[in-house]
């Protein structure tokens, strides 16, 4: 009874790495396209969801190199208990978790080797990982398959800018074809990404089936074992990502339509090659190789060396972290079945606390892909972003009253112009009609006193005496009469 309480929480721990590994890796086949505007985050990631989907039912030979070939279990090999694989599970999901929280774009696949050998060791010893195997379909793909990519990725940029120069690269009718490709090729890599990650869960449910002695040893997993994987990687493709999405997408380079198109292609091909030949390869690795490989390929390309280094170091990471991890949830798992509640205790308190300790992105509130570099370079906690929204809104309203009391006084100004030349012209006009009032001042050196004087002796003598003059003149003229 106890060992199939474990294999169904390995099972269920299985599945919920199947649901980080799409969580996680999202940005593998979106980052560029969203980066380039060709489609919009949300359609993008609803896209790959539904292609992760369907990538699951493939293949199962990635599956069988794990479930078969990393880790011996049975005949000359060590007796692997599902405690081990549950411990190998709690180190990969916790450091996918990690590397989620921080925008790194490590290996989901490398964290499940290193949890699995890191578990195996301290459970089994040295002698219960084939290195060989290790080393010809891990260790080997994940150093040649980023340079590979990279370099198709650099000669397709370079041919594709070659190609267009004469008509001027930048132009918008040179850049559609570039940037609608980009759906086609990001489509590749969502189906490529289901077909070789989507295995990797299949492998580890068919390997503690078969450690549990319910599956015999050398045969693939069965039709449900695949139909839930790829249920949980499409599921886990939908919910997240973002962060991923914004490190690979503006971070690394700024990537531009032929650019995107080049590196999508090369990821897939490498993914669909190394698929077929049974290779757990690192789709996270391999995009990554494209996109710094396309960014070299663009002349003047902005290219964040930094960035590229703080990768590289995750990589390096991801295998012996995951493996300390996974190798001290084997040394609990040991103790028995009591070890193991207490490990998967621990394994939900670690993941809903880097959970909930990070922001959390609305989708329907992503237009573009700045906004989720904005949201993703914020850090701390809800209180102060809410307080620097508030901020930022009000410093937006001072500067919108500022342009807008600018904008009144220069018509107030403009009025008043108006208004004086207006008055100036009237002045100018009524200068002939006036002809004594004009005349009045015409002595500049008069004083001040003397000025009205000369104003009114006009206007007291002339009107009045000459009114009179013309009203009276009829009414003498009757009195004559």
């Amino acid at each position: 009874m106890e060992i199939i309480i474990v294999v169904v929480l390995v099972v269920t721990l299985a599945l919920f790495f199947d649901f980080t590994n799409g969580f996680h890796d999202t940005a593998n086949a979106m980052a560029t396209p969203i980066a380039t505007g060709a489609i919009k985050p949300k359609a993008a990631v609803t896209l790959a969801a539904l292609l992760n989907l369907v990538g699951a039912f493939l293949s199962t030979e990635v599956a069988k190199t794990i479930s078969g070939g990393i880790i011996k279990e049975g005949g000359g090999g060590v007796q692997i208990t599902p405690g081990f694989i549950l411990a190998g599970l709690i180190g990969a999901i916790i450091w996918n978790m990690t590397t989620w929280r921080f925008g790194l774009p490590s290996s989901s696949s490398h964290a499940l080797f290193g949890g699995l050998i890191g578990a195996a060791i301290v459970g089994a010893g040295f002698s219960s990982v084939d290195y060989a195997v290790f080393t010809s379909k891990v260790l080997l793909p994940a150093i040649a398959a980023p340079l590979i990519a990279g370099i198709s990725a650099y000669l397709c940029t370079r041919l594709a800018y070659a190609i267009t120069r004469r008509q001027g690269e930048g132009r918008t009718a040179h850049r559609g074809p570039f940037k609608y490709g980009q759906i086609f090729s990001s489509s590749l890599v969502a189906l490529a990404h289901g077909t070789n990650d989507a295995q990797k869960t299949m492998g580890v449910i068919t390997l503690v089936l078969v450690s549990a002695s319910l599956q015999e040893p050398g045969t693939g997993p069965h039709l449900w074992v695949i139909v839930t994987c790829a249920v949980a990687i499409a599921a886990g493709t939908y919910v997240g990502g973002w962060r991923i999405i914004d490190t690979l997408g503006t971070k690394l380079t700024t990537v531009k339509p032929a650019q995107g198109l080049s590196a999508e292609t090369s990821t897939a091909a490498a993914i669909l090659a190394s698929s077929h030949l049974g290779f757990a390869l690192s789709t996270t690795q391999v995009a990554s190789g494209s996109v710094l490989g396309s960014g070299l390929g663009r002349k003047g390309a902005d290219v964040r060396w930094s960035t590229a280094g703080r990768i590289a170091s995750g990589w390096l990471l991801t295998i012996p972290a995951a493996g300390i991890v996974g190798g001290l949830a084997a040394l609990i798992a040991h103790t028995g079945m009591v070890g193991i509640v207490i490990d998967t205790i621990i394994a939900v308190i670690v993941v809903l606390w880097i959970y909930l300790s990070s922001r959390k992105v609305d989708e329907t509130d992503i237009s573009n892909l700045d906004t989720v570099a904005e949201a993703v370079n914020i850090r701390g906690r809800k209180r102060k972003l809410r307080k620097d929204r508030n901020r930022k809104r009000a410093e937006s309203k001072r500067i919108a009253a500022r342009t807008a009391d600018a904008k009144a006084q220069t018509t107030d100004t403009k009025a008043q112009t108006t208004l004086t030349a207006a008055g100036s012209a009237e002045d100018a006009g009524s200068g002939p009609v006036a002809g004594a009032a004009d005349n009045a001042p015409a002595d500049k050196n008069a004083s001040a006193d003397n000025a009205p004087a000369d104003k009114n002796a006009p206007a007291d003598n002339a009107p009045a005496d000459n009114a009179p003059a013309r009203k009276n003149a009829p009414a003498d003229k009757g009195e004559a009469k």
